[in-house]
């Protein structure tokens, strides 16, 4: 598996992001769909990476800056082929490890309640990740949970 930081301009990512998108809309009312697209992606306090198989793209994840101390992560997802083969746990590590370089004292994320999101929430709490408050613009969401971790 080979990570790297991706410009966001490549057929395949648009794809996943795409797919991604789609599949928040499908478990979640629009009002709690958080997922960013591509030019929100692209934006300068947004660093994204992608994780590859050869040529083959298995997922991809993202870290925000919320401010000097504090980063969101954003954007995690595998490709279906990939699922369980331990894309998302390095893409996990890959993030935190950028948030510790870059000084955060903390790392917070938001997503789905619903039990499709329930692999996403086993993931993050093998991670040191606790539900919490909501934070940065976040407001209260039946649809939603939001979880963050010292580092």
């Amino acid at each position: 598996m080979r990570i790297v930081v991706d410009d966001l301009h490549g057929a395949e990512i648009a794809a996943l992001l795409q797919a991604h998108l789609d599949d928040m809309h499908r478990h979640s009312p629009p009002g709690s769909v958080h997922a960013l697209d591509l030019e929100r992606l692209r934006r300068p306090d947004i660093t994204f990476w992608t994780a590859w198989d050869g040529t083959t793209l298995m997922g991809c994840g993202a870290l925000r800056e919320l401010d000097a101390r504090h980063g969101e992560v954003k954007s995690m997802r595998t490709d279906p082929a990939y699922l369980r083969r331990g894309v998302a746990a390095a893409l996990l590590d890959t993030i935190i490890a950028a948030a510790r370089a870059r000084g955060y004292q903390r790392l917070s994320l938001e997503t789905g309640r619903p039990a499709p999101f329930q692999p996403a929430h086993r993931l993050y709490e093998r991670y040191g990740f606790a539900e919490c408050p909501p934070f940065a613009d976040y407001v209260l969401d039946d649809f939603s949970i939001c979880m963050t971790r010292q580092l």
